[in-house]
């Protein structure tokens, strides 16, 4: 069963190498496409808060490519250099997908609400698991005592449950920035399928996450409840 985890492992770090590139791959194309608008990441940003009535969010730029992020402790949409500068349809998909996140902030929804409250648990759980399931199967192999593994699949079950419920958050925060560039005529409409395609395959990074974290989480519950049949 331990091998079994090693190749799924392996699998699924291909598949998000795979999904990786082609992310980079086409955001790198569309930051090639021109907004007929002439609006960079950073004013995009700045008219999404104001139409949805944010004003105590600033948009800021930090270092780094696609490390675009929003930040609900101190209420900053933060945008990579070329995102921030940008005029094209990469700069205007992440910027509006972030203040989509502005967005869920601002209306207390409810997917992002409890993952903010869980953040101080995944970074205790983060920090533990790998060394407690080590542990676990070393002890298990050696003493056939489960409980040290069982501890780990609980820790790694408070991961597993952050991964999920940041589906919906990014799902959301994608149709809120889809819906408004669509409506505002921000992306025109050639432009709007690339923006689109963009956010889709960003989503999809997140979606190949979550299932490597299941499936890693659903066998070593399998090799404990194994463990306990042959007790």
């Amino acid at each position: 069963m331990t091998s079994e985890i090693m190749i799924v492992s392996l699998v699924f770090l291909g598949i998000s190498f795979l999904v990786s590139a082609i992310l980079k791959s086409k955001f790198t194309k569309y930051a090639k496409v021109p907004l007929s608008s002439g609006l960079s990441g950073r004013e995009i940003a700045e008219k999404m808060l104001r139409e949805n009535g944010i004003y105590d969010v600033k948009v800021t730029s930090v270092e780094g490519f696609l490390s675009d992020h929003y930040n609900p402790v101190n209420k900053t949409v933060n945008l990579s250099p070329d995102v921030y500068s940008g005029t094209s349809v990469s700069a205007a998909a992440v910027a509006a997908h972030e203040c989509g996140h502005a967005v869920q902030h601002a209306n207390a929804y409810g997917p992002l609400v409890f993952r903010s409250k869980m953040v101080p648990a995944v970074q205790v759980s983060s920090m533990l698991v790998n060394w407690i399931l080590l542990a676990g199967m070393i002890i298990l192999a050696t003493t056939k005592s489960p409980t040290v593994l069982l501890i780990g699949i609980i820790v790694m079950s408070v991961t597993v449950l952050f991964t999920l419920i940041t589906l919906p958050v990014e799902f959301d925060a994608s149709k809120r920035a889809l819906a408004w560039l669509d409506r505002t005529n921000v992306t025109g409409p050639a432009e709007y399928p690339k923006a689109k395609d963009a956010l889709k395959w960003a989503a999809t990074t997140y979606v190949v996450a979550a299932l490597a974290a299941v499936v890693t989480l659903i066998q070593y519950i399998m090799i404990y409840m194994g463990s306990r049949d042959r007790s």
